[in-house]
């Protein structure tokens, strides 16, 4: 049993060392392996070396292999597209010969800018070779941009009337027609072109402007001669009335013709080109209407005293006209400055021309109405003042402009008043109707002041020269009162005041004259008052002394015919109704109390024969009311 387990074990134990031996035999193997690895090892990595040695100039070789390889397909692919245009050349030139009309707009446009590109592709090669293909679409891109500016041209033209009747749209207040959609979006196609490839100015602008500018002046020449026209007057000495000239439907006419201009040209035109291209289509009508402005200040400057009122009006209707288009367009204020600019100066001036005016008509007078009746030139200046009224607006402007009493001494020619008002300026504010105010109580002084040197040289007596400046205050009172001038000049007439008080001054001459033949001197020796009356008269009478009897009698008879020259004198004048009745009862109120005293102590002078005492109170009192 022992013997066998023994066996067993000794049996066990040679296979382990039989498989050690294996596995050793294996490690040993291994072992050598391991070894030739690291020998095959490091004759490759010497072997490598020498490789890379070798190796690294032929790569960086075949690199510039490739990028010369390279630039040669670049090069190549550069003259296949320099060689497309000189290929394509023909088909180009067919278009451009066609026209715009009959290629196509987008196609004749397509074909020119692919020309352009391709004349740009060989500017930059700059080959030798290619120097004639170059002229040759040079010629071809000329050639297409002339007959585009002549489409553009033609197409303008054909959608453009030559005039049109602008009543038409004025008098029903309608908008100036447009140029159509369709012309305003294939003129836009074309200039959208050309203004993109234009180095300088674009030529479009002047060809729109040529053909516009002369539709619009037309359009308004026969509104401008008529301007012209319905200025002068069938009776030269007519006072212009507001809105009988031509002037304001010209200028309606012409801001609705301008302002649907703007429109196309905006539809048209880039943005940069709208103020430019508004001012060059503009021009023609413009110069039109300095013509014109300048034709109406001559007949104005002509014919100031009664046309002067044209001037304000044109200033007011120019003025508007600048104002709206600039509002809608932001263009021609200047130019529009410019036109209005010697009417401007005409109405600055007018002012204190009138003036003088009115101080050269009195003057040059050779005579005056013997009766005291008022001379036309005071209605005529009064009148005038009226007038002004209506155009207080313009007026008011000028004025503001001038300052107060601008208008004197020459003020008025330093004043500045270049540019055109804007619209603030035509608020008739305080100030405007101030001044006015003051620029009407001058003139009537002025007025005043040359009729009283004009009735000291030619009329005798100053009881005519107050007959003569009391008719014209009155008349000058009357036609303010009845009138616009009546607000404005209310409160402000202390001038008229100081007149009238000197016309009843100069009348009161004659009075006192008469009135000295009442004045006595006489003394009785009577110590207490007597009584009134008759009783009174003959008391005073009784002791009197011959010479002093003799005296009251020669002054009795001296008044009676002073008194009666007086009274006919007064009936001979001509007076205004207030006039008369002002100085009847002036002459009633100085000479009526001084009268009846003297009779109550003298008319028992002649015991009632009349032979000196000619009135009693009572008729001489009915001559008093005879003389209102």
């Amino acid at each position: 049993m022992a013997v066998g387990l023994s066996n067993t074990r000794h049996a066990a134990d040679e296979e382990a060392r039989a498989e050690v031996d294996v596995l050793n035999s294996r490690l040993e193997k291994t072992t050598q392996l391991t070894k030739k690895i690291q020998a095959c090892l490091g004759r490759l990595e010497a072997t490598g070396k020498s490789v890379r040695e070798v190796s690294g100039p032929l790569t960086g070789e075949t690199k510039k292999l490739q990028v010369l390889g390279n630039n040669i397909d670049a090069v190549i692919a550069a003259i296949e597209r320099l060689r497309q245009p000189a290929d394509s050349k023909n088909d180009e030139e067919a278009i451009i010969r066609q026209g715009p009309e009959k290629a196509g707009l987008s196609n004749y446009l397509n074909s020119i800018k692919r020309l352009n590109k391709a004349l740009a592709d060989m500017k930059t090669s700059n080959l030798r070779a290619n120097q004639q293909t170059m002229a040759d679409l040079q010629r071809l891109i000329k050639s297409g941009n002339t007959q585009l500016e002549n489409s553009f041209d033609k197409m303008l033209r054909a959608e453009t009337p030559r005039s049109i009747e602008p009543l038409q749209y004025t008098t029903k207040n309608t908008p100036f027609p447009l140029l159509t959609q369709d012309k305003i979006s294939r003129l836009s196609l074309m200039n959208s072109y050309v203004s993109g490839n234009s180095l300088s100015e674009n030529p479009l602008i002047k060809i729109y402007a040529d053909v516009r500018g002369q539709y619009l002046q037309q359009t308004l020449v026969n509104l401008a001669y008529a301007s012209v026209n319905t200025a002068k007057k069938k009776s030269p000495d007519a006072i212009y009335r507001s809105g009988t000239n031509g002037i304001g439907m010209y200028a309606q006419a012409m801001e609705g013709l301008f302002v649907a201009e703007y429109d196309n040209i905006c539809n048209i035109f880039m943005r940069q080109d709208w103020g430019p291209a508004f001012q060059m289509t503009c021009q023609a009508p413009l110069a039109e209407l300095a013509r014109t402005i300048r034709e109406l200040n001559n007949h104005i400057k002509a014919h100031l005293n009664t046309d002067c009122y044209l001037a304000y009006e044109v200033i007011e209707i120019m003025s508007n006209l600048s104002n709206n288009i600039e509002e809608r367009t932001g263009e021609l204020k200047s130019t529009l400055a410019a036109a209005l600019k010697p009417v401007r100066e005409t109405g600055k001036s007018s002012l204190a021309e009138l003036l003088e005016e009115t101080k050269r008509r009195v003057g040059a007078l050779q005579t005056l109405p013997s009766d005291g009746s008022p001379v036309p030139v005071v209605s005529e200046t009064m009148q005038r003042l009226q007038t002004m009224v209506d155009f207080l607006r313009p007026i008011s402007s000028i004025m503001i402009s001038l300052g107060d009493g601008g208008w004197r001494s020459g003020a008025a020619a330093n004043a500045s008043m270049d540019g055109i008002p804007s619209l603030a300026s035509f608020d008739i504010g305080a100030d405007g109707k101030e001044i006015f105010a003051h620029y009407c109580t001058d003139t009537i002084d002025a007025l005043m002041s040359a009729l009283e040197q004009k009735a000291r040289v030619l009329l005798k007596g100053k009881s005519i020269w107050g007959v003569l400046l009391a008719n014209s205050v009155t008349i000058i009172e009357r036609m303010i009162r009845d009138s616009d001038l009546k607000p404005l000049l209310e409160g402000k007439l202390g001038v008229l005041e100081t007149w009238r008080k000197k016309a009843k001054a100069y009348y009161a001459e004659a009075c006192k004259d008469v009135s000295m033949h009442l004045f006595d001197v006489i003394h009785t020796n009577r110590t207490q008052r007597p009584p009134s009356g008759s009783s009174e008269s003959a008391s005073i009478l009784k002791g009197l002394s011959s010479k002093d009897k003799d005296s009251i009698k020669a002054k009795f008879q001296i008044f009676n015919a002073s008194f009666d020259e007086l009274v006919a004198r007064h009936k001979t004048y001509s007076m205004e109704r207030e006039v008369r009745q002002m100085f009847a009862k002036d002459t009633q109120q100085m000479l009526e109390p001084l009268y009846n005293r003297f009779w109550d102590r003298y008319h028992e002078i002649d015991k009632g024969k009349g032979k000196y005492v000619k009135y009693d109170k009572s008729s001489i009192a009915a001559v008093f009311l005879s003389l209102y």
